[in-house]
């Protein structure tokens, strides 16, 4: 599978959107962006959305930037959730995720919510743990392999 990476978003404070950077950022092996708010040692470093779930939103008559859902990484051409959970990717020339999750359970009704009366973050978005940090960004290759699936990392 192969897909491209659209943005990269980030916030500093958590239950903010995330706002898309124009520049590089870095994945930091077991902890995710380097600056993001959500970032840590836990199985939900890095969150993923895909561009075309967006836009169905966006055909709602929403006017969603990037980020508006608090994902770090927004896609085109690849069906998330067709990645199941354990299986590796690469982000990019370095960066190596690991899926960890489909979905989230949303406890509070976000702002998005109240607006469009849906929110396809805990249906439609991934989370995934770094395996190999490295620079990310939009214009990046997400690609696949079989082989990142057996190689063992140290986290």
């Amino acid at each position: 599978m192969e897909g491209t990476v659209v943005a990269v978003c980030m916030s500093e404070r958590k239950g903010t959107q995330k706002l898309p950077l124009d520049g590089t950022a870095s994945l930091v092996r077991g902890h995710g962006f380097d600056g993001d708010a959500h970032a840590g040692n836990w199985h939900r470093q890095v969150s993923l959305l895909a561009d075309e779930d967006i836009q169905k939103m966006r055909d709602l008559g929403l006017a969603l930037g990037h980020g508006a859902f608090g994902e770090n990484v927004v896609t085109r051409g690849l069906n998330l959730l067709e990645l199941q959970i354990g299986r590796r990717f690469r982000i990019g020339s370095q960066s190596v995720l690991q899926v960890t999750q489909h979905g989230k359970k949303c406890h509070t009704r976000c702002e998005i919510y109240k607006q469009a009366g849906d929110c396809i973050m805990p249906r439609q978005g991934i989370f995934a743990r770094v395996v190999r940090g490295g620079p990310v960004i939009a214009g990046d290759d997400i690609r696949t392999d079989p082989e990142l699936d057996a190689i063992r990392y140290a986290v």
